[in-house]
């Protein structure tokens, strides 16, 4: 039993059991009623079907630092170099090769238009040294947001109209207001960046989010071992502790998308104390998430 506060009692299962270095970006593909996640320093790509536990693993060429399904089938994923594409055969080719020697993808998103939001960060985590990039699936790539740290966790609000993003090293979650396409505003001119959520010291740092039905936000709090709700006017609603230092990300899923997926990382973690560490966890009913868009491209 988790460990919950400002909520109901809420029971974690192991739904994957697994020593995942840096397990990430969980995301339920709803046209294979599937969960895909990725194991960033095993340059793995992974799914998992909860209806009969059926799994594939995709071996990628470098680090995948987030996996995502196209609209046409198949994944795009953020690599070491850039962004790749997979297709349903299995085939790959570069949608946008960008290499930066030290520098790797991590988090990424789909936004509500089909367009993928694509963080990166230095392996030695140097400040400044990442960035996060809007790419459409005709390869064009802008950057959005230059000079991040550790570009991680991207979601929006149930009517697009905001966007949540994590540089976790700062240790908040910011909001950007995103305008309507239909002013002639392009995807990318979000505004009007500030803070939504501060984690306190000892805590931990905010890693990966997703943003429930409700418009609440869920943050995994690495080296905090715990996923926190905040409402949508920032205040902390509810924290679910995990049997694990470090929680990386979190995503509904399921045919209801009413099960809360949670990734972790087994790096740094003394399996003996944490043998959980690195498995994929699920809090069955936690609430009801969003349907997540396909990358179109």
């Amino acid at each position: 039993m988790s460990g919950v506060r400002g909520g109901p009692a809420a029971e974690f299962a192991v739904a994957v059991r697994t020593q995942a270095w840096l397990g990430e970006g969980p995301t339920w593909d709803g046209d294979r009623e599937r969960l895909i996640w990725v194991d960033i320093l095993n340059s793995r790509v992974h799914t998992f079907d909860p209806s009969d536990g059926a799994r594939t693993v995709l071996a990628t060429e470098q680090h995948a630092g987030a996996a995502k399904p196209r609209t046409g089938g198949g994944l795009v994923v953020n690599l070491r170099d850039g962004i790749g594409l997979y297709g349903p055969d299995g085939t790959f080719s570069w949608l946008h090769r960008e290499a930066v020697p030290g520098r790797r993808g991590n988090d990424a998103a789909v936004a509500p238009d089909g367009a993928l939001w694509a963080g990166t960060m230095p392996y030695g985590e140097q400040t400044g040294g990442g960035d996060l990039k809007r790419v459409t699936g005709d390869g064009t790539a802008v950057t959005v947001l230059p000079e991040v740290t550790v570009s991680n966790g991207i979601g929006w609000s149930p009517d697009g109209s905001l966007m949540y993003y994590n540089d976790t090293p700062t240790r908040r979650v910011d909001v950007f207001d995103v305008p309507s396409q239909r002013d002639g505003s392009s995807g990318a001119d979000v505004s009007g960046r500030r803070p939504f959520a501060e984690i306190e010291e000892g805590a931990g740092y905010p890693d990966g989010l997703t943003v429930d039905a409700e418009g609440c936000v869920w943050v995994a709090l690495w080296d905090g071992g715990a996923v926190r709700r905040y409402t949508p006017d920032g205040r902390l609603d509810r924290t679910v502790a995990l049997p694990v230092p470090r929680p990386t990300a979190c995503a509904f899923g399921g045919t209801d998308l009413r099960d809360l997926y949670v990734t972790t990382a087994s790096v740094g973690a003394d399996p003996a104390a944490h043998p959980l560490a690195g498995s994929l966890l699920v809090l069955p009913g936690a609430g009801q998430g969003l349907p997540q868009p396909a990358f179109d491209g």
